[in-house]
């Protein structure tokens, strides 16, 4: 009898057990990590504020794709916001500082590419409802035929009604100008469903039409405004490559200055002691259609990609992870 009854009473637990993780797993998501902004009254002026120290920390793990499968990395977030405007600070160990996607190096007779690429951290938000974009982030993003590579995949969602609100800073065509690329996603067109926010910005390719040598270089008359960057506002165009030396380098990719919807995203970043410290800020509505306007009453479901000298899918990235505003 005593036997019986610990079977029963056994079973009852497991079946209260089971039923509590179900019903958590429905409010919260499985493991979801929820990054917390402390409400401040006057924006953090720089990446050391004394404002971040109010701030609660959290250490969000990446897993290694591609390239990286195999490898960890992690990022340790905050987040803050005041009555109009929401600032994120994301601190990674990285190795080495890449800040030039592809270069123009000259050998005495010939120009030719060097190979290279750039540190990034990317943010995907919700605009409207991404169906299981809350428990399983970007995974649910990736849309391609069975067995293919995942260069033959698409970042798009899967419905026109869904849609996704990109941040995207990236080392060497975005920090020059002190902002991180604003984008958004739909489904997918030819080759991806990410579209650029209204307004200017990217950046253009440093190549003449045969795509032999670089095109253009820094206006000698005008002090560049970001040192080891060429902006496409401050380039001229060669007029006499006889001019350049053995072992001259220009930049491939020239980044463009950011403006409309697509520059809402400011950035402040430093490199030092084998470590990225970057700052996002955007005001918390921005009033346009193309970016997710957050309400300090709401959680938002978000996730995040780094980069490490790489593009496409050779990234690291995040599980899915929730926004919430403090009182």
């Amino acid at each position: 009898m005593k036997a019986k009854n610990l079977m029963v009473s056994t079973l009852l637990f497991v079946l209260i057990m089971s039923g509590m993780a179900l019903m958590a797993d429905r409010v919260t998501g499985a493991a979801i990590q929820t990054l917390t902004a402390a409400k401040v009254a006057e924006a953090p002026g720089n990446l050391d504020d004394a404002a971040w120290q109010k701030a609660k920390p959290l250490e969000v793990p990446f897993e290694g794709k591609e390239k990286f499968a195999g490898k960890k990395a992690s990022v340790t977030s905050r987040a803050l916001y005041t009555e109009s405007d929401v600032f994120l600070l994301f601190k990674w160990k990285d190795a080495t500082q890449s800040t030039t996607k592809g270069a123009w190096q000259f050998d005495g007779e010939n120009w030719n590419r060097l190979e290279g690429d750039e540190d990034r951290i990317a943010l995907q938000f919700e605009i409207h409802r991404i169906n299981n974009f809350a428990t399983k982030g970007c995974a649910v993003l990736c849309h391609g035929p069975a067995g293919a590579t995942m260069k033959e995949f698409k970042y798009a969602t899967a419905s026109a009604a869904e849609k996704g609100d990109l941040w995207h800073w990236k080392a060497a065509r975005t920090d020059p100008y002190l902002s991180a690329d604003d984008g958004w996603l739909t489904v997918a067109g030819e080759k991806t469903g990410r579209k650029d926010d209204a307004g200017g910005g990217g950046d253009s390719r440093n190549e003449t039409d045969d795509k032999t040598k670089p095109r253009y270089m820094q206006d000698p008359a005008q002090k560049p405004s970001f040192p080891g960057f060429l902006l496409a506002e401050e380039a001229v165009e060669i007029t006499d490559h006889s001019d350049f030396k053995k072992g001259d380098t220009l930049t491939y990719r020239m980044p463009k200055k950011p403006s409309g919807s697509r520059g809402d995203i400011k950035a402040l970043s430093r490199y030092a002691d084998g470590e990225w410290t970057v700052m996002l800020s955007r005001k918390l509505d921005t009033g346009n259609d193309d970016d997710v306007a957050f309400d300090s009453r709401r959680k938002y479901s978000f996730a995040m990609a780094l980069f490490d000298d790489s593009g496409d899918a050779d990234s690291y990235d995040s599980e899915a992870l929730s926004l919430e505003f403090g009182r």
